[in-house]
């Protein structure tokens, strides 16, 4: 049977902990805020671009330009962008799902992987 002493040590240990963790979450939601905040605000110049883009697409004749030809898939590199360390594990395994999915819904084509982040390396 633990004395007092050592109920209100563990009582005072997890308090800590609880301390910890609701310190972490703000942590991490705040970072989640401003890379939310980066990503609206690029919003306009991605949009701008796709339109510059699409613009300069059409006003070129089809055949001008090698990359703008319509070609057969041969050889297809995936850039995989992992996570490096925890509390990201529901991310890196839907990200490799999907990176084995992508090589499977090509049984012809060759797929290489460049792969960006160490538990993306450790898996392939």
């Amino acid at each position: 049977m633990p004395t007092q002493l050592d109920l209100k040590r563990r009582i005072r240990s997890v308090k800590n902990t609880q301390q910890i963790t609701r310190a972490m979450k703000f942590v991490a939601a705040a970072r989640l805020r401003r890379a939310q905040e980066k990503a609206f605000a690029a919003r306009p110049y991605t949009r701008a671009l796709a339109r510059v883009l699409h613009s300069a697409v059409v006003r070129v004749p089809e055949m001008a330009h090698p990359l703008l030809q319509r070609r057969p898939e041969k050889n297809v590199l995936v850039l995989v962008v992992s996570g490096e360390r925890g509390l990201a594990g529901a991310f890196n395994t839907n990200l490799i799902k999907g990176a084995q999915h992508f090589q499977t819904e090509r049984p012809g084509v060759e797929v290489k992987f460049e792969l960006i982040g160490r538990k993306g390396r450790d898996f392939f």
